[in-house]
């Protein structure tokens, strides 16, 4: 089954051809498909039931993947056809043929970008593994895409910024301002979120595992379709949150606040909220 649901993930990802954060942000992504997969096997449905419901909880997907081909095609009313059937140019096709920002498609590895006006800036298919963009103004700006693993965004401004298929594993998001941030179907393993802004934030898809929102207050925040395994949120307060389609069962919630509505769809699905005070 895992070879199934992988050919599902290369058809989503088909017409992208390659870019920086493919490899991981697939693999998280199946990782995350097959724990679904055998959480409801293990429910009672059969092999095609199970594979049918998975493939359907991550329908946001295709509209991830709808938003970057739009982008491609605003960019480029009629894109080369080389620029999907040659991933090793991905980088210098994309700078040729997509007619994205100075940062799009580029390599700025432990690039220092802190304390600059980014705002609406594109940096999407590029490699900025251990960027700094601490304190920067990065409102609206587009990482589509992205390799960023070991980034630090602290005390950034990062407002309605989107981060659609991107790899975050271990970013460092500390006291940044996230409010209306989308991030769609990335990786965040081990991410650091301490004293961030968590208003309208976005993490449909993505893979939260190990990501700690302890003492933290979410207002509004979406984490429809999320890997929350061993995610915490020791002592935080919830506000409107959604966890639609989310596997909660290995999710903390000690000594957790939240409205009526969260909890009661919280326990309906199966997390552990013996210790929650209900606002």
């Amino acid at each position: 089954m895992q070879e199934k649901l992988s050919q599902f993930l290369d058809q989503a990802f088909a017409p992208y051809g390659d870019f920086p954060a493919r490899s991981e942000v697939t693999k998280e992504l199946l990782a995350n498909l097959n724990e679904k997969y055998q959480d409801l096997k293990e429910q009672g449905m059969s092999d095609d039931e199970a594979y049918q419901a998975t493939v359907d909880s991550f329908g946001d997907v295709k509209e991830i993947m709808d938003e970057l081909s739009r982008s491609e095609k605003e960019a480029t009313p009629e894109p080369e056809p080389s620029l999907r059937e040659t991933l090793k140019n991905t980088f210098r096709q994309a700078k040729a043929t997509m007619g994205i920002s100075k940062f799009g498609a580029t390599v700025l590895k432990q690039a220092d970008l802190s304390d600059s006006d980014l705002s609406g800036q594109d940096f999407s298919y590029s490699a900025l593994m251990g960027t700094n963009f601490d304190r920067s103004n990065l409102a609206s700006a587009k990482f589509r895409a992205a390799a960023l693993k070991d980034t630090s965004f602290v005390g950034a401004n990062i407002r309605d910024a989107v981060f659609a298929a991107s790899d975050l594993q271990n970013a460092n998001f500390t006291n940044a301002d996230l409010a209306g941030t989308k991030f769609r179907a990335s990786a965040l393993k081990n991410a650091t979120f301490t004293d961030a802004k968590l208003t309208s934030t976005d993490f449909g898809h993505s893979d939260l595992g190990g990501v700690t929102f302890d003492s933290q207050e979410l207002n509004g925040v979406v984490f429809n379709g999320a890997s929350l395994k061993s995610t915490s949120f020791k002592n935080a307060t919830l506000h409107d949150v959604s966890f639609h389609h989310t596997e909660v069962k290995h999710t903390i919630f000690d000594g957790t606040k939240m409205d009526k509505v969260t909890y009661a769809l919280l326990k309906g699905a199966g997390a552990v909220v013996d210790t929650v005070e209900i606002l």
